[in-house]
């Protein structure tokens, strides 16, 4: 007979003779039907007050690894559980699930069944406790769509440039979200919850050199006052007033989160500590155009603020970290462990052979106060024998590098960028990688790009550069003949260029430079017989694998929207720019979506966009029966191509359309290296302490939630495939905690800081 099977026979008669007290204290070694007792793994049944716990989480973890590791797998409709590949040590082990509170934590190792006891939440504020952040800030009552424009100080208190209330929701998920979370438990537990008190709270700033934020502690805290400024100050702090003094009244979420059902529940989650303590902006663990690169190598984190590279080896569980300096125009250097960097380092990205490429933004802020300023931008950013200082010259401060990194070597360098940068991607070729971001000193956007090839061999900036400005073909006759086209001719004329409203100066707080200050600039009159250059930050960037063109978010003005840029055979000249708006509603001021940051192009060459506002847009381009001539200046012009879906949970009340989670970037996984299967949209949701895959055809949600520690505010992803022959088992999809305020994480100021999250969906719930 299976020694498995004798196994099961005897704990499932075992079970139901002894009490449940027993069980807790003594819940080793007790197996139940169906569950094998695994070498690496383990396994039992999670009963309640009422029986068997579905859809909750068990979590084990350990610190008898090099760095702290954790797994984490939900029950089955019966109960039942398997952690899988644990590495050998002592572990606590625990149930957490929606309407239950923590179990007592119990030891347990990698061989043996352990039956958990759930402990029910003895009241609904306890269950509440536990819901993510969304499900909290679904409390605040934001102003009326009525109440819009606002009227000033005078009037209702709203900021008369706020125009609707589409344009305060962007103001403040924009503001927040963009470093933390809103309604986890930092933000929705003050001492004081008055609007004084509120006030108070947004001055105060981390001191200098703080281990997550450096020297920017003030930075931040400016920013956070400035931008309440934006609503009309007294309207926006009376607004997160009337919220936190709800909830310290017993406001309890308008709704509870379901426990994870269906394929949710073959999710399992595993996490390590990494970053030392500092805000992680993000990492990468492969090239995103074949996911079997650096399989089973080290993970790379980018330490924003400061300049420091984090390293995690996910077969040993250990880390390690190093810290360069950019001395601009001249060289890269890896710095000694002792001495602290003061770089920019904002994201990072993997080539086919597998070395680092990280956007190098120069200093958080621009240079310190009292040093002397960056010098000149490199000589082939406005030599005229260069075709594209030519075509565009781009003059200014020296402030930006591609920093590459090679591995095996440990050799570091800087290519010399001449305008702003912010994430990078690959082209489909995998030699041209292309850079959102695009600020220049001229106040203007641009498609910028390194051909890693030529570099390699020259080592040449201008040999090696190129970029385009941004322009759409406006004065075509007949766009019908356009849809298939790459190289289309743009007027080469820059002076005859229909030309947008430049705004004065400021930065993105993200930015950290770019270009001087500059002053507003008006838009030129419309004319139709001209082609219209664009503007605007380009954020999320993404390679269409069908044409070679690629895609990225346009982040402002309002209501943001997104790009299709393809160099044709012979750039610049052959520069061609598409422009997409969120559709507007019948009423022509709001919009179906808006505050775009992440964007991925699926392998059929639709393109999907993460929203802000709680919602996922689709562009299927093909639709389009309109892409060029005078209509397509204001990004209106395809509303046929355009398709929503509202993202999983809560709304505010009185808002119409979107959630209220916040979304960051996003990614189409091209290679099914999660298990849902090929081109799935997966959306951060950075206030919900998830992923959410969607799927298309059933137009349904799969929310991969990370349960602990709570407040996962992650902003990018990635997928890799570590063995092509174990299945689930040998791939995996992987984030990063990346909210600047690290003290956010539950734990608070003795947590230990990010953690590096692994997600598989395995075939069941059991398997092992």
């Amino acid at each position: 007979m299976n020694k498995n099977f004798v196994r099961a026979l005897f704990a499932s008669t075992c079970f139901v003779t002894v009490s449940g007290a027993w069980a807790e204290a003594n819940a080793a070694a007790v197996a139940a039907p169906g569950i094998p007792v695994v070498a690496d793994g383990i396994g039992g049944v999670v009963t309640g007050a009422k029986g068997p716990e579905a859809g909750v989480w068990v979590i084990a973890e350990t610190s008898d690894l090099p760095t702290r590791f954790i797994k984490m797998v939900v029950t089955d409709d019966q109960g039942r559980y398997m952690l899988p590949e644990l590495p050998k040590g002592k572990y606590q082990v625990w149930v957490r699930g929606y309407g239950l509170v923590d179990s007592k934590r119990v030891d347990g190792t990698p061989g043996t069944n352990m039956n958990l006891t759930a402990v029910q939440a003895p009241n609904a504020k306890a269950a509440a406790d536990y819901y993510p952040a969304n499900y909290w800030e679904a409390l605040m009552t934001v102003p009326a769509a009525s109440e819009f424009p606002g009227t000033g100080p005078k009037g209702n208190g709203i900021s008369p440039a706020m125009q609707t209330q589409q344009q305060w929701i962007n103001a403040m998920k924009g503001g927040c979200h963009q470093c933390h979370q809103l309604g986890d438990a930092p933000t929705r537990v003050l001492l004081d919850n008055t609007p004084e008190g509120w006030a108070e709270r947004l001055t105060k700033a981390r001191g200098l050199g703080d281990q997550a934020l450096g020297d920017h502690g003030q930075d931040f805290a400016d920013t956070m006052s400035n931008r309440m400024t934006q609503f009309g100050r007294a309207r926006g702090l009376g607004m997160f007033a009337d919220w936190t003094q709800k909830i310290a009244k017993g406001a309890l979420p308008p709704e509870a989160p379901p426990r994870p059902a269906g394929l949710e529940r073959n999710i399992v989650v595993t996490s390590w500590d990494w970053s030392n303590g500092r805000y992680n902006h993000d990492n990468v663990s492969t090239d995103r155009h074949d996911p079997t690169v650096n399989a089973n190598g080290p993970i790379y984190g980018i330490i924003g603020m400061y300049g420091y590279v984090e390293i995690l080896n996910p077969t040993t569980h250990s880390q390690e970290e190093f810290g360069y300096k950019v001395n601009l125009n001249k060289n890269v250097e890896i710095l000694p462990k002792d001495q602290v960097p003061d770089a920019f380092p904002h994201n990072p990205m993997l080539d086919r052979h597998g070395n680092l490429w990280i956007t190098d933004l120069g200093r958080y802020g621009g240079p310190k106060p009292g040093s002397a300023p960056p010098p000149p931008v490199a000589a082939y950013c406005t030599d005229v024998t260069n075709k594209y200082a030519k075509y565009w010259p781009q003059p200014g401060q020296a402030r930006n590098t591609a920093v590459h990194y090679d591995p095996k070597t440990k050799a570091i360098e800087g290519v010399p960028m001449c305008n702003g940068m912010h994430h990078l991607m690959f082209a489909s070729d995998r030699k041209n990688l292309y850079f959102s971001g695009g600020g220049s000193v001229n106040g203007s956007s641009v498609m910028s790009w390194i051909d890693i090839d030529a570099w390699n061999k020259t080592k040449d900036a201008k040999a090696s550069v190129g970029w385009c400005p941004m322009v759409l073909d406006t004065n075509s006759t007949n766009p019908s003949k356009v849809a298939a086209l790459t190289d289309v001719a743009i007027t080469p004329d820059r002076t005859q260029w229909n030309e947008p409203a430049r705004s004065a100066g400021g930065n993105d707080p993200e930015a950290g430079g770019g270009g001087a200050p500059r002053a507003a600039v008006p838009a030129t009159p419309f004319d139709a017989k001209k082609d219209t250059h664009v503007n605007g930050g380009l954020y999320g960037i993404d390679a269409d694998i069908s044409d070679g063109s690629m895609w990225a978010v346009k982040t402002n003005p309002f209501p943001s929207g997104i790009v299709r840029f393809h160099p044709g055979s012979n750039p610049p000249e052959t520069c061609r720019t598409e422009f997409f708006e969120p559709t507007k509603l019948a009423d022509g001021k709001n919009y179906e979506a808006f505050n775009g940051r992440g964007m991925s192009v699926d392998s059929k060459g639709v393109a999907w966009v993460a929203f802000a506002n709680g919602r996922l847009g689709k562009l299927d381009r093909a639709k389009c029966k309109v892409l060029s001539g005078p209509t397509v200046a204001n990004g209106q012009q395809c509303p046929e191509g355009w398709s929503y879906y509202d993202t999983p949970g809560p709304k505010y009340a009185g808002v119409v359309g979107g959630s209220a989670d916040f979304h960051y970037l996003m990614w189409v996984d091209l290679h099914d290296t999660l298990g849902f299967g090929k081109d799935v949209p997966i959306v951060a949701g950075s206030n919900s302490d998830s992923l959410l895959a969607f799927d298309a055809k059933a137009e349904k949600w799969n929310v991969l939630r990370v349960p602990y520690p709570r407040s996962f505010h992650t902003r990018g992803m990635d997928g890799r495939v570590d063995n092509t022959s174990t299945g689930w088992k040998g791939k995996g999809v992987l984030a990063t905690y990346a909210s600047q305020p690290v003290w956010h994480q539950e734990g608070g100021e003795d947590a230990s800081g990010p953690q590096l999250v692994k997600f598989q969906v395995r075939p069941n719930p059991l398997a092992y």
